[in-house]
């Protein structure tokens, strides 16, 4: 898993009828892009230190049309 700043972490919820949750990556600690990141939630007003598990993605932000 890769990631850059910006980038949104999305975790898919181990519970039927639970929401997944989504957060946006603030940091990184390798440059690399690997994990650990630090994410700040949409539901939550800090940035927390996250090591991703097998049920989490990232989602690149898309180009805005007419930005290279």
């Amino acid at each position: 898993m890769k990631a850059e700043v910006g980038d949104r972490l999305i975790v898919e919820s181990a519970h039927l009828g639970e929401p997944r949750r989504i957060g946006i990556i603030t940091a990184l600690h390798h440059a690399d892009g690997s994990p650990p990141y630090d994410v700040r939630w949409l539901d939550q007003q800090h940035d927390v230190m996250v090591f991703p598990g097998p049920d989490a993605h990232i989602e690149h932000p898309q180009a805005t049309p007419g930005t290279p």
